[in-house]
């Protein structure tokens, strides 16, 4: 098995933070990921191994057709590991010998809104409170308005619709309709990606505003090397195709962060080592003329 390299320049101050919560601890243990393994064998990820305590927030990066979008659809329990294994609290989420199962322990929000157009925000956000029976209407909306005046003030558009909100208000609902749940892990696959650089630092405070209140462990898969950095708590770089981890960088800079620490030599040194472990995937991929597979 290839060495991962560990970068941990101290644990970063978590004052601010509600306290860790007892579960969402994530191991993924040599997991690996072969498409059509009777065909052409596309192997998406290879021996892949990656440790998160719970109420970490963690950032994975890497160059397209690395494998992210793999690991996020087992965590999620869309699909299924063909080999290894994962666990969440010591339970086993993933293996080869079982079938993948979505659950209300892991909530997914993905780059490309998901909300209810005919519901109102505090609809869309009791929605899955109501559906499963968790609790009654009246509770529901009461925890549903704690929840988004916490988060933002989103409590002042409750009665909207999604089509009167800015895009970036939707995905702040998006956001909270899975807090409410209380799901052990919460799952963002490129939440931010189609947003504009000044949209996306507002909702960059929104979200770290979001962690420190309701604190849940975070896998954030992302593009954006700026972004994991100053979001995570830890950020796992894959190698290009068959993705696997090739760097783990822990992230000090202390909590609540704000915008200031981007021109920090701290966090600058923290973003050479990260593109210079990225480019060198990246190169790799376009000499091999990757694509966006998985």
């Amino acid at each position: 098995m290839e060495q991962v390299m560990k970068r941990d320049r101290g644990s970063n101050n978590s004052e601010g933070l509600a306290p860790r919560p007892e579960f969402g601890k994530l191991s993924i243990r040599n997991a690996g990921k072969t498409y059509d393994p009777q065909g052409s064998a596309v192997v998406a990820v290879h021996d892949c191994s990656i440790e998160i305590e719970a109420g970490d927030f963690v950032a994975i990066v890497g160059p397209s057709g690395c494998g992210k979008s793999t690991l996020m659809n087992v965590l999620a329990g869309f699909d299924n590991v063909t080999s290894g294994e994962v666990y969440l609290d010591d339970s086993l989420l993933a293996s080869p010998r079982q079938a993948p199962s979505p659950g209300a322990d892991r909530v997914v929000v993905f780059q490309n809104g998901a909300l209810f157009p005919w519901k109102t925000v505090l609809e869309n956000v009791t929605y899955g409170l109501l559906k499963t029976n968790a609790m009654s209407r009246a509770s529901a909306e009461e925890k549903a308005k704690d929840f988004l005046s916490r988060c933002g003030g989103l409590d002042k558009v409750m009665r909207s619709y999604p089509a009167q909100l800015s895009s970036g208000m939707q995905r702040r609902v998006e956001i909270v309709r899975a807090l409410v749940n209380e799901p052990r892990i919460l799952l963002l696959d490129e939440p931010f990606r189609a947003m504009d650089t000044i949209s996306k630092t507002t909702m960059h405070q929104h979200l770290l505003k979001m962690y420190s209140t309701c604190r849940r462990t975070i896998v954030f898969i992302t593009h954006d090397l700026e972004e994991a950095i100053y979001l995570s708590d830890k950020v796992i770089v894959m190698t290009t195709r068959p993705g696997t981890v090739k760097l783990e960088l822990t992230v000090p800079l202390p909590r609540p962060r704000t915008p200031e620490m981007t021109a920090s030599v701290e966090y600058m040194d923290l973003k050479k080592e990260a593109i210079e472990s990225v480019h060198e995937e990246a190169k790799k991929a376009f000499e091999r003329g990757e694509r966006e597979l998985a």
